[in-house]
């Protein structure tokens, strides 16, 4: 049971650091220059929803990737 604990706070951890880095990249674009002043909470809004689709995307390829060459570690040995 200790495995499945262990195994959801390195999956929390992985998926909100890898969106802290999304949004950390996304906001080095300065996006917001590019449209009116008026929309800029909107603009913002779509960098931070960008960020969740991006950092949880990569997040789940990098545990995807994890998982399969511990499988194939445990198959060899």
């Amino acid at each position: 049971m200790q495995v499945y604990g262990i195994d959801a706070i390195v999956r929390i951890v992985s998926h909100l650091a890898f969106i802290y880095l999304a949004f950390w990249s996304l906001r080095s674009l300065r996006i917001e220059t590019f449209f009116k002043p008026l929309h800029t909470p909107q603009i913002r809004m779509v960098i931070i929803l960008l960020a969740i689709a991006l950092g949880y995307g990569t997040s789940s390829f990098f545990l995807e990737i994890m998982a399969l060459v511990r499988n194939f570690v445990l198959s060899v040995g």
